[in-house]
């Protein structure tokens, strides 16, 4: 029999990408039912609800701020006056937020006539005297149960990846608990809170009602907390916004004066924004409430990378060190067959060489492409897979560059850097040769390779890499060393197509801002291309595909305009050419149809338009166009890898996703557990709605 869930969900609306619900369940803090809403980003969609892949998947971990709201609120009123602004940005963080109600409600629930306590008003504590005691548990609803309940049943908030912040009374809430236990909370923030309860008039009149005493209330007082403590807390800092035309400020309710003195007593750092014109509503918090969420994004981020990291680390990797590794691989036996999980053995690795334990591996259409037959340098049986994020195993005789249990993303396009490369020494271009011509025959540098499947027969390498493999030995030229802040799953999509597809805009073609830019092919090398360009400055951006079920995404991330070509009754390059008077400055394949790029070379501006051929076409295909196209001014270039030498440059970008400045997670529509559940990847790719399909291992 299935098991009945131990909650209701009360209603369920589409914010963006992702999706927020009200849902209620039986509390034993406050012997009452409790309701809170809850938004999840599309990345963790299967956590609640369904609406990802399903089938028995685990539940993902998922990042979560709290929001507790103020006086008089319930758990609706974040949601409808701030919550736009705020989903948007979580689906962009990647992040949850959770919103508790304030109080306890319903028959039996003790109340008075007065906004500022009982239902409404419940001040984030555990009411110890009559007649609240019994139903106003709020402090362990919101620390104990409510954590417990959304771990279990969503997946939400594991392993501390949890933040806090909120809003005047809820700021108050924000603040104390993420102060009463640092450990347990990634980060902490508030609008217009009650920093000092003890000695205002609101919190004087709740403490005594719930407590029996002000004095009693000193241990749910920001401001007493910060002013007992000698050192400061692990938070790196505390972010508060206030509005300075705020009523309650001048009133002498909110105090924030107080909590600055008390953390600067202590070291604590604290950025207290005082607002302009601003008042106490959610006028006020909807206008900050992004800079917020990205505030405890970063965070969040932050501490997942080092939950994993942790985890990663745990292995005793010294144990293998020397020795073949048995372990499981997807194993390519021939062109279009499905892929075989076998045991296979990886040796050591050899003078200058790194072996790696792959922690997840993104499908690329590069894969299905040598899979499919159509690529002039497949071998089998060959272990496929390129995009991967790994931890250092072992290293071969004379590596220095990384050690074991480094973090690395392994690199199709190797950077030697040595001075007598003219490759690696030019700007002009990433394309080592040092390693090529054995990389492109399946085999190691020194001419063997390192893979045997269970009757001691070789199995070949591809592209230098084989991540579809629970470990894999690479050239350490290939081995870019990347920071352990963010997570492989995530940092393994600067492997190949999210790289090459901003490396395109960044690096090939140099888009400048006010540029126009056509971008053919909405698949997450696309949309890399036009999350690029927005993010170059580029004013005009248009997307064309067959699908138009790919333009919601590209319109998140930057495109002005969508064209439908396979609606079109003229060549599309003329329905661009319509479009924009001459012709876009910019213009990208990433289809690898050759039809495709010549549209998209025909559409550049005349003069001095510029194309980029991404996409990879099967083999034996050729491009072709009239003389004339170029002879008017067009350029027709292609790009590997977007022009990232790989070693310096991809530790670049996977920074600048920690920082928060270039986010990822929008591209991961689809997780699998276990390198055996490859197929299961592949098939998602085939089905038109995946970008890409992350397997962990």
């Amino acid at each position: 029999m299935t098991k009945e869930a131990p909650y209701t969900v009360r209603s369920t609306q589409r914010v963006g990408g992702g999706t927020y619900r009200r849902i209620s369940h039986r509390s034993s803090s406050t012997k009452t039912s409790m309701t809170f809403g809850l938004f999840v980003p599309s990345r963790f969609a299967s956590n609640v609800g369904g609406g990802g892949d399903g089938d028995g998947k685990r539940k993902e971990n998922v990042p979560v701020l709290y929001w507790l709201s103020g006086l008089t609120c319930d758990d609706t009123n974040f949601a409808q006056k701030a919550g736009p602004r705020a989903f948007l940005a979580a689906e962009k963080e990647g992040i949850a937020i959770v919103m508790p109600d304030t109080s306890p409600r319903g028959e039996g629930v003790p109340n008075v006539e007065s906004y500022d306590l009982g239902v409404g008003a419940g001040f984030y504590v555990d009411a110890a005297r009559e007649p609240y005691a019994k139903h106003y548990g709020m402090y362990s609803y919101v620390t104990e149960e409510l954590p417990a309940f959304l771990e279990e049943e969503f997946g939400v908030g594991g392993d501390g990846l949890r933040s806090v912040s909120g809003h005047s009374m809820g700021g108050h809430g924000a603040l104390t608990i993420a102060l009463k236990d640092p450990a347990g909370w990634a980060s902490v923030s508030a609008f217009s809170p009650i920093c000092n309860p003890t000695e205002c008039p609101w919190g004087e009149k709740a403490f005594d009602a719930y407590l029996g005493s002000v004095k009693a209330g000193k241990v749910h007082d920001a401001t007493a907390l910060l002013a007992g403590r000698n050192t400061a807390t692990p938070f790196d800092d505390i972010l508060v916004d206030q509005g300075e035309d705020d009523e309650f400020l001048t009133a002498g309710q909110l105090l924030p004066d107080n909590l600055v003195a008390a953390a600067e007593k202590c070291g604590q750092k604290l950025t207290l924004n005082a607002r302009e014109g601003f008042d106490h509503s959610y006028y006020f918090v909807a206008s900050f409430v992004e800079d917020h969420v990205k505030f405890h994004g970063k965070r969040l981020r932050k501490r997942q990378a080092e939950v994993m990291a942790a985890a990663y680390e745990a292995a005793d990797l010294a144990a293998t060190v020397g020795k073949p590794i048995v372990c499981k691989a997807m194993v390519a036996r021939g062109a279009k067959q499905p892929l075989v999980c076998e045991t296979i053995t990886v040796d050591p690795p050899k003078a200058g060489e790194v072996r790696v334990k792959v922690i997840a591996n993104a499908l690329c259409h590069t894969d299905i492409y040598t899979l499919d037959g159509h690529d002039p340098e497949g071998l089998f049986p060959c272990i496929l897979g390129h995009e991967a994020g790994c931890v250092v195993e072992s290293v071969g005789e004379g590596v220095s560059s990384v050690k074991p249990g480094d973090h690395v993303i392994p690199c199709y396009t190797p950077q030697c850097a040595a001075p007598s490369c003219i490759f690696c020494q030019s700007p002009k271009t990433n394309l080592c040769p040092k390693i090529r011509g054995t990389q492109g025959q399946g085999i190691m540098p020194d001419g063997t390779v390192r893979f045997k499947d269970a009757e001691g027969k070789p199995i070949y390498h591809f592209m230098g890499c084989s991540t579809m493999c629970e470990y894999t030995v690479l050239a350490e030229i290939s081995c870019a060393k990347i920071s352990k802040g963010l997570p492989l799953e995530k940092a393994c999509l600067f492997g190949c197509g999210v790289a090459t597809g901003l490396g395109a805009v960044w690096n090939t073609c140099k888009v400048e801002p006010n540029s126009s830019v056509a971008v053919f092919g909405l698949g997450a090398v696309g949309l890399a291309v036009i999350q690029g360009a927005k993010m170059a400055g580029a004013s005009r951006i248009i997307a064309v595909d067959v699908n138009p079920a790919k333009f919601p995404a590209a319109l998140s991330l930057g495109a002005t305009d969508t064209v439908d070509s396979s609606k079109l009754d003229e060549p599309v390059q003329s329905r661009i050419v319509g479009m924009t008077g001459w012709g876009a400055d910019y213009t990208f394949d990433c289809t690898g149809i050759v039809s495709v790029m010549r549209a998209a070379l025909e559409c550049a501006h005349r003069g001095w338009g510029t194309s980029c051929v991404i996409g990879v076409a099967a083999s034996g295909h050729e491009i072709s166009t009239r003389p004339f196209q170029l002879v008017t001014g067009r350029t027709w270039k292609g790009t590997a890898f977007g022009g990232f030498k790989s070693r310096r440059d991809v530790p670049q970008l996977v920074q600048r996703c920690i920082d928060g400045d270039l986010p990822v997670d929008h591209f991961i529509t689809h997780t699998f557990d276990g390198v055996e559940c490859t197929n299961d990847a592949i098939h998602a790719l085939h089905g038109g709605s995946c970008l890409r399909a992350v397997v962990r291992y």
